[in-house]
């Protein structure tokens, strides 16, 4: 089940680059992300009513649901949306990829839960990949005065992102399912986000084309609904710093479908990021049985 469930989050998210390339557009970001998780909200809490798998939680829940909606359904995706503005995509990307340190980090922090030695290096492992996969993109950057702006934008986002995840863990330890917390956290995000766009003066647009509005029920259903649901649903089961290697893995079938679509180019150091991606995975995953049977086998001898 953690497998399907890993394999679910790299491949959603990996393919959802697509539907956020067309949602740009004549409708500013902001309302277009608003859009999305207003959207997801408004189908996903209802479903799970009439299902029967919605649960009955306390005030106190609904007060770190909104938390959550926050950290993972609104201000993280702004500060990423406008980290953009300043660093390639590339940039980003690895920059996101330190979701895996910050979760070790807050997870001590917050929790008082020590984070094995391995969990370190396969971040390591990681974030190296990550550099070698985008070394093309990263070596032809046109940097400004404002590249330290953009940096920061992008930690803040990722920050949020991994406080998130701390969230998630405290609504396991309480029974709160994933579904639950994503449902209640997108609404609370959805909120935050319409109060923003009414701050923000932002003009109430719509685009008509069957592009647009397409794109955005992928990035509703697939990419908000049952990607967030099988992301949280892992930090749940298998801990935030395994469950973050996904963040890691998803640039692959970006660039995967890059191959096909615009024409990307394999190269050397791709190839060796990819290798290296691959062992931090292994290491993440099963980093205490890899280390179990080499004292195993150190002691054997």
């Amino acid at each position: 089940m953690n497998l399907f469930l890993y394999a679910s989050v790299v491949f959603i998210w990996g393919t959802t680059w697509i539907g956020i390339h067309w949602q740009v557009g004549d409708v500013p970001l902001l309302l277009s992300v608003f859009y999305r998780f207003a959207l997801a909200s408004v189908l996903f809490l209802p479903l799970l009513h009439f299902m029967g798998k919605l649960q009955k939680v306390g005030r106190r829940d609904h007060f770190f649901f909104l938390l959550q909606g926050l950290c993972l359904f609104s201000i993280n995706f702004l500060f990423f949306y406008n980290a953009s503005l300043y660093l390639v995509s590339g940039i980003v990307s690895v920059i996101f990829a330190s979701a895996i340190l910050f979760n070790a980090f807050n997870q001590w922090l917050i929790w008082k839960k020590r984070p094995p030695i391995t969990i370190y290096l396969s971040s390591f492992l990681g974030i190296a990949g990550l550099v070698m996969l985008f070394w093309e993109q990263l070596s032809q950057g046109q940097y400004s005065d404002n590249s330290l702006i953009g940096i920061v934008y992008a930690l803040l986002g990722t920050y949020c992102f991994s406080l998130g995840n701390m969230i998630t863990l405290r609504h396991s330890a309480n029974g709160i399912a994933p579904w639950t917390s994503t449902a209640y956290g997108m609404i609370y995000g959805a909120v935050a986000l319409f109060v923003m766009v009414l701050l923000s003066g932002v003009e109430w647009v719509w685009d008509t084309r069957p592009i647009y509005w397409g794109s955005l029920l992928y990035l509703v259903i697939p990419g908000s609904i049952l990607g967030f649901t099988a992301y949280l649903s892992l930090v749940s089961r298998i801990g935030a710093n395994q469950a973050a290697y996904s963040t890691v893995l998803f640039p692959i079938v970006a660039l995967t479908i890059s191959t096909i679509v615009e024409d990307y180019h394999w190269d050397i150091f791709a190839v060796m990021g990819l290798v290296s991606i691959l062992m931090g995975v292994l290491l993440a995953l099963k980093g205490e049985y890899i280390m179990r049977l080499f004292l195993k086998i150190s002691t054997s001898q």
